[in-house]
């Protein structure tokens, strides 16, 4: 079973506004996700602290008071500091889309405005996180279970064959003897038979 994709959202700087944080984490959590919400006014610093501590996949920045353009760079910074670098940084808020044209060239991932939906959200988060960790080998046991798995069903029935055939061989054969001795038992009453006519003659 392929283990929950853990989402870091946080409201960075003096916005004091997390009703959209709220509503997104609440549907990240519904999608099957765990969800860590930092709470308001946190600064960059803490939000990556608790990113790295967390050991998180996502972190998700929310940001309405327009201080995208140094915040995003801020925490992405940051995070290659701590050693998170390769983790996802996304987010959302009131971003133009030169602005978000630029972050994406900074290495910010997918960034969503205001009235995106939720569902939109989750999938990329989905398709994001399973593009990154395909060559995990994380189903590579299962993959080698299940054709072990296989191979033994097949190799049952053949093994059973062997075991009746022996035990066949190994058996006297009941139906073909029991004739012949009946056979063998009559002869001696025929002739007995036979050699007592003679004298009676």
């Amino acid at each position: 079973m392929q283990r929950k994709i853990r989402v870091l959202v946080g409201k960075p700087g003096l916005d004091g506004h997390d009703r959209g944080a709220k509503v997104v984490a609440a549907a990240l959590r519904d999608a099957g996700m765990e969800v860590i919400y930092t709470g308001l006014h946190q600064t960059p610093a803490q939000i990556v602290e608790a990113a790295a501590q967390e050991d998180v996949d996502v972190v998700a920045l929310s940001i309405l008071s327009g201080a995208h353009m140094t915040l995003f760079p801020e925490v992405m910074k940051l995070m290659r500091a701590h050693g998170i670098g390769d983790r996802l940084l996304t987010g959302g808020g009131i971003i133009p889309p030169e602005d978000m044209g630029t972050l994406a060239g900074l290495g910010v991932g997918r960034l969503f405005g205001p009235g995106a939906s939720t569902q939109d959200i989750a999938e990329y988060i989905r398709t994001w996180f399973a593009e990154t960790h395909r060559g995990d080998g994380a189903a590579a046991p299962r993959a080698r279970s299940s054709r072990s798995g296989r191979g033994a069903a097949k190799r049952k029935p053949a093994a059973a064959k062997a075991r009746k055939a022996s035990a066949r061989a190994a058996r006297p054969p009941r139906k073909a003897s029991r004739p012949a001795a009946r056979k063998r038992a009559a002869k001696p009453a025929a002739k007995r038979m036979t050699r007592t006519r003679r004298k009676r003659g």
